[in-house]
């Protein structure tokens, strides 16, 4: 149990068990599943946590509630990550209620084949929920990530519960860097709903908000306005850093060696940031963080099966359904006798918005010539 106000208290836990959360994204440093406890004339708890967890939770909740039961349990996401303790926690407090929106009962009945019909109070944009010293005001947040998130607004304690918004990849028991991990998290799982968190960012504009409450990642006290301004940016696909990412795939290592000479002429020129990554060995998600954290994507691979690399393929997917945009987009390609991957990239881009390309395309054929080699060094001229 963790102080985060007089009366807000953490009861989270730490999961060093999973090794790809969602069934995809590698974390080496685990994931925090977070849970609060606002302790007032009557009490709220907020959020549960993953179901393998919930006996060291339900443990940090008895330490909290020395002896009390809670009068309401607030669902703000139905992801089973937070919501895998609900049925433990109605079977421990069946008299509680349990305050979510509309449609997080529909998702109850669907997981638990129950949606609490006696416990229920449904709550939609504008609600309020009176604790005593507390009153908590109810924010809808439609897919972010899923449709029936909302978030909560403590008035007393000026603090936001953000559901995953704001969330990162990381246990609270390992020290690490926010935005590195919060990017990785952000574009990964939120990415594709920049529209809406741009909704709830323009309601969160109006909350005088000290302190910052999410479902994954620490609670976040200091310089509110750095982490929100990040989330603007990355919401409205602005360019948060100036430099260039490289994605490259390769059979032989040609299109490798023509990747690396591109990355060392950036550098050479006073590139400020050059990000390589091969696609067939790196975590893709970073590579997705990269693409849409630089200003400017390079794209090298060769033709495969009269298409392109298969793991170029899945790359572009995951930047196309998260609404790649604003970005300037340069190829290399490699074909020995029929090079088409430059025509099925830019096919692939075709519904990206504000997407510019290079002048220069480099078209390999097997090995690097000298000619290559000046394309790369036109390329890299455009790039900076």
């Amino acid at each position: 149990m963790t102080e985060i106000t007089n009366d807000i208290k953490y009861i989270g836990v730490n999961d060093h068990e999973t090794d790809l959360f969602e069934g995809q994204y590698n974390i080496p440093k685990g994931m925090a599943y977070n849970s609060y406890v606002i302790d007032d004339e009557k009490i709220a708890v907020m959020d549960t946590v993953d179901a393998r967890f919930d006996e060291k939770w339900a443990n940090n909740l008895a330490v909290v509630l020395n002896g009390r039961k809670p009068d309401y349990l607030v669902v703000q996401h139905m992801e089973p990550d937070h919501s895998g303790s609900i049925i433990l926690f109605n079977e421990m407090f069946p008299e509680a209620k349990i305050v979510s929106s509309k449609q997080a009962f529909v998702m109850m009945k669907q997981f638990f084949g129950t949606d609490f019909p006696e416990n229920q109070v449904v709550v939609g944009e504008g609600g309020t929920l009176e604790l005593g010293r507390h009153t908590l005001k109810f924010i809808t947040a439609p897919m972010v990530h899923w449709p029936e998130v909302i978030m909560t607004y403590d008035e007393t304690d000026k603090t936001l519960f953000s559901a995953d918004g704001f969330g990162k990849f990381g246990a609270l028991d390992i020290e690490d860097d926010w935005a590195c991990e919060a990017r990785r998290y952000y574009f990964g799982i939120v990415g594709k709903f920049g529209a809406q968190v741009q909704a709830v960012l323009k309601k969160a504009a109006a909350l005088q908000i000290e302190r910052i409450c999410p479902l994954h990642g620490p609670v976040l006290t200091e310089n509110i306005g750095y982490y929100v301004d990040l989330y603007n940016t990355w919401s409205s696909y602005g360019v948060e850093s100036e430099g260039v990412a490289i994605a490259y795939t390769s059979v032989y290592g040609h299109t490798k060696a023509a990747a690396e000479e591109l990355a060392d002429k950036l550098k050479e020129l006073g590139c400020p940031k050059v990000a390589l990554t091969d696609l067939a060995r790196d975590d893709i998600a970073e590579a997705v963080e990269d693409a849409f954290r630089y200003g400017k994507l390079v794209l090298a691979t060769t033709t495969y099966n009269m298409d392109i690399f298969p793991k170029m393929r899945e790359f572009i997917e995951h930047l196309t359904e998260r609404n790649f945009r604003n970005r300037k987009v340069g190829i290399i390609e490699n074909g020995t006798w029929a090079p088409t991957a430059a025509k099925i990239i830019k096919g692939m881009l075709a519904d990206s918005k504000d997407i510019t390309y290079t002048d220069t395309t480099v078209t390999i054929k097997s090995a690097m010539t000298g000619e290559n080699v000046s394309q790369l060094d036109a390329l890299a001229r455009e790039l900076i």
